[in-house]
């Protein structure tokens, strides 16, 4: 078996099922080459991916959180952009981030994300033929740029440049991006600070963290702000985006899942939802690095080893998951790691549910068929992976 998790083309062709699965069977931490470097560890079955990501001690994220990235890039902002960040730091911003999320919040963003779907769904089954990755774009740009209190007219803007951030052709091209997104945040920033309103930046702005010191407190910082702002941005646009369209897909090529949702009705729709995230696995690998030596299953890892956790693998786990590579839009239960697990759960884990919970009942409640007009496309990334094109009819129901 052929192995190289860095070739791009292998995830332009959704070719990689076969190579993470001999993975998962023969050699599941799996010692991968580089032509340029040390090489690394590749993490497959679901168990050894979890146990990792719980153990903060000793497998750090502020090294990095993806293959690739660069070093001068993530050591700016390690310990202050909470992706790249350990503890104490990961839990002093992931309190103050995590309370725009939080469970007071959940009727203020399932309305704002219902009126938002209703709008965009209702122009698409108008529509009838649409590219429906354009539709899926919308709605976590519209809900992410709402809630940060964006001006309208910026919000196309944003949307386009934050894509260009995590998935440009180049690293100058990423880098760039980069660096407009958080010109415009610092802006923002400065505005907010003199003129406060309700909105995610302004709450963001005036609140405070821990120092780590006996009831010390701080505001965080400018950086700190505009890096997670960023952040924010890319984890709400890139996940639903991707998983939206790919669960569209997987509805389309399995009618039979199409019906059942259907005809379950909005009680169905979460476990749909759940299936159509443990599918698409927008996320395909996160990366730690070891801070002292430790053990994977049977394989020592070696301080400074990074080691990567391959969630599309373990999604796909026979151990865990029966019937691993059907489709089921009632899987129950349904132990996914989409957005990671412990610590480094997902920030926007739950505003990503409402969105995705959102479209798919108002698509059941709309749509009575969904016919593929051209070859679906996937983008070039093992990092944050998808559709790129998914032509699609959306046959209203009369």
């Amino acid at each position: 078996m052929l192995i190289d998790l860095t070739d791009p083309e292998l995830f332009a062709r959704n070719e990689f099922w076969p190579v993470l699965a001999w993975l998962r069977a023969n050699e599941p931490v799996y010692r991968h080459p580089e032509p340029d470097g040390p090489g690394f560890w590749v993490v497959t079955r679901h168990d050894h991916v979890s146990a990792v990501y719980a153990n903060h001690d000793v497998f750090s994220s502020r090294f990095g959180m993806r293959l690739g990235s660069n070093a001068d890039a993530v050591a700016m902002v390690a310990q202050r952009m909470l992706i790249v960040s350990d503890p104490p730091e990961h839990t002093q911003l992931k309190r103050v981030l995590a309370k725009a999320f939080g469970p007071s919040e959940v009727p203020r963003l399932e309305s704002l994300v219902r009126e938002i779907v209703a709008d965009v769904v209702a122009g698409a089954v108008e529509a009838g033929d649409v590219e429906f990755l354009e539709v899926a774009r919308k709605i976590p740009n519209y809900v992410v740029c709402s809630l940060m209190d964006i001006p309208r007219a910026d919000w196309e803007w944003v949307g386009h440049v934050t894509t260009d951030a995590f998935e440009g052709g180049d690293e100058d091209a990423r880098s760039g991006a980069h660096g407009e997104i958080f010109l415009y945040f610092e802006d923002l920033l400065r505005h907010r600070r003199d003129h406060p309103g309700d909105d995610f930046v302004s709450r963001v702005a005036h609140d405070r963290r821990a120092t780590g010191e006996a009831g010390g407190q701080h505001p965080l910082t400018d950086e700190e702000i505009i890096f997670n702002c960023n952040g924010v941005l890319a984890g709400a646009n890139e996940t639903t985006r991707y998983s939206a369209a790919g669960g569209m897909l997987a509805l389309a090529e399995n009618p039979g899942q199409w019906r059942a949702l259907r005809e379950s009705g909005p009680a169905g729709v979460p476990a749909a939802v759940e299936e159509v995230l443990r599918w698409t696995v927008p996320g395909v690998h996160a990366m730690r690095t070891a801070v002292r030596a430790a053990r994977i299953g049977d394989t020592q890892i070696a301080p400074g080893d990074r080691v990567t956790l391959w969630n599309v693998s373990a999604n796909r786990d026979e151990a865990v998951f029966a019937d691993a590579d059907r489709f089921l839009v009632d899987r129950s239960p349904n132990r996914h790691v989409t957005f990671g697990t412990g610590r480094h759960l997902c920030l926007g884990a739950r505003l990503a549910r409402i969105e995705l919970t959102a479209l798919f009942t108002e698509l059941a409640d709309a749509v009575a068929a969904i016919e593929v007009l051209g070859e679906p496309k996937y983008n070039s990334s093992n990092f944050t992976w998808g559709l790129r094109d998914l032509p699609l009819r959306l046959v209203a129901r009369k």
